[in-house]
């Protein structure tokens, strides 16, 4: 069974990011072992850190690496990725020669309240995945814009559409993530 890790770029209470992973992760098989990995109590990143990491650091190192396969959410920040969400990347690919990412398979999806719907930060994180060495579902591309306008005041999805879509690429994602088992 694939072990799925969840990474929700946006830490804010009621996050719209929170209620795409979770519209995505109902798209998953019923037996799949999901985990969502908290990103938000992770010191910034220094490779001062390399020799004796935070104990926070061994702790989301060792949870990355028993992940298969993981779905990345992202808000756009200032056209870009959140800082949680990059500081989570870099910590998990350090010391160099140790990333605890390389091979595994992602999907991403990004989300904004404007109508160009992250497109910007959902390609920041795909150069990120690719230096990464993490093989990336294609299509199809989860650029969810307007988000305030799918979602309820908690950031759960309630568009029915939108829900739809997102369970399909879900379905999509479990397929192609069978190919690298």
């Amino acid at each position: 069974m694939t072990k799925y890790g969840v990474l929700v770029g946006s830490i804010r209470k009621n996050s719209y990011s929170k209620g795409v992973a979770e519209a995505l992760v109902a798209g998953l098989p019923e037996d799949a072992e999901v985990t969502y990995i908290n990103i938000s109590e992770l010191p910034l990143y220094s490779q001062d850190y390399d020799a004796q990491s935070p104990e926070s650091y061994g702790v989301f190192r060792s949870e990355v690496a028993k992940q298969d396969a993981f779905i990345f959410v992202t808000p756009e920040h200032n056209r870009s990725i959140s800082a949680a969400l990059k500081n989570a990347l870099d910590v998990g690919s350090r010391p160099w020669g140790e990333s605890v990412w390389a091979g595994k398979p992602a999907l991403v999806a990004s989300q904004s309240i404007s109508g160009i719907s992250g497109v910007l930060a959902h390609h920041v994180l795909r150069q990120s995945l690719v230096f990464l060495d993490m093989p990336t579902m294609q299509q199809p591309e989860l650029y969810i814009g307007n988000v305030q306008s799918l979602a309820d005041d908690a950031g759960h999805i309630t568009n029915s559409d939108t829900k739809a879509f997102l369970g399909d690429a879900a379905k999509k994602f479990v397929s192609f993530a069978s190919k690298f088992e």
